[in-house]
């Protein structure tokens, strides 16, 4: 049977109710006693590494999830991560760049009630990730409601439901009901199953070094130029979430020249788009063939959690705008399809 370990963080799954509401106080063996039909499947054993809502989740202790799965990579065929939901995308995709040349899965679950609650989805969730894990397939995903994401195209969509989760622009890698696995045969077809099963060229190796001066920014109708003054002397790289398929407004508030400058003092400008699904093309409008021309970084299809954690990433890594941009867009374990 296949050895796994459970890593909790804290998050609603292991949280208990307090005199101001719910708060994470269950540890790993606490949370091992609610799935003992696993035993039957695995050899599993737990550690405890913090106990937080997911809320106060930074890239700080993301790298302490990291450094725990390197730490255990060699005594493991797999781990599972219980988390907070509300920023369990971002994790998930701050650690597929963080562990390089990953040949072993790592699931990322959690719930929207709390484990020791009378109708929670916190066990089914639980012995999903754990079941995944399993399967001994390589990368980082979430298992959330019975379906398993890509963990750099998961997104928390719901604030309460059970079915908070959604694989953004990538099919769903697999679905789980009453314990069986059953993969998405569209992964095939399309050829998204070759971009999970690219050949690792390395060893494993953690890195989880970050920059954290990234300013996210959601562009809206009337947004004034004196904020980009701000941004070019406070940050490295800038993440602006444009209109539709990649307007941005370039008359009267002239947003497009500013973007100019913030390139030329050196930031990292990346365009997204403020719709869910299906990702910006800056050749469409006369707007965007002029960014087009300029040195800013398309996002592509990748959800705004993933360009987020890669950025900080990046500029890390690389002091240069072309550098930074070469990685940007080139896909890493299928967070971007073109």
């Amino acid at each position: 049977m296949k050895k796994i370990l459970l890593i909790a963080t804290g998050g609603t799954i292991a949280s208990s109710e307090s005199s101001e509401g719910l708060t994470p106080s269950i540890d790993v063996k606490t949370l091992l006693t609610y799935i003992p039909e696993i035993e039957s499947i695995c050899h599993l054993e737990g550690i405890s590494v913090m106990r937080v809502d997911s809320t106060n989740m930074n890239p700080k202790l993301m790298a302490r999830i990291a450094e725990t799965i390197a730490q255990n990579y060699d005594a493991y065929d797999g781990f599972v991560i219980a988390h907070g939901t509300d920023t369990m995308a971002y994790s998930a995709a701050g650690i597929t760049y963080m562990l390089k040349n990953l040949a072993k899965p790592v699931v990322f679950t959690g719930s929207q009630i709390p484990i020791e609650a009378l109708y929670t989805d916190a066990k089914k969730n639980l012995s999903d990730a754990i079941r995944f894990a399993c399967e001994g397939i390589r990368g980082v995903y979430v298992a959330f409601d019975g379906i398993v994401i890509n963990g750099t195209h998961a997104m928390k969509i719901k604030t309460r439901s059970s079915d908070a989760f959604k694989s953004i622009n990538f099919p769903v890698i697999a679905e789980i009901k009453l314990g069986k696995i059953t993969y998405n045969q569209l992964l095939t077809y399309s050829g998204h199953l070759d971009k999970l099963s690219e050949e690792i060229t390395g060893d494993f190796a953690i890195d989880t070094k970050v920059c954290r001066d990234i300013f996210v920014l959601k562009i809206f109708p009337g947004i004034g130029t004196e904020l980009f003054d701000f941004i070019r002397t406070q940050y490295k790289g800038v993440i602006i979430e444009s209109f539709g398929i990649g307007g941005i407004p370039n008359v009267d508030e002239d947003i497009v020249s500013k973007i100019h400058e913030l390139i030329e003092a050196g930031v990292a400008v990346v365009i997204t788009t403020q719709c869910i699904y299906e990702g910006i093309d800056l050749s469409i409008y006369e707007v965007g063939q002029t960014l087009g021309r300029q040195k800013v970084i398309v996002a592509a299809d990748m959800t705004t959690e993933a360009v987020v954690m890669k950025l900080m990433w990046a500029l890390a890594h690389y002091e240069q705008i072309d550098d930074i941009k070469r990685y940007m867009e080139t896909p890493y374990f299928a967070d971007r399809s073109y």
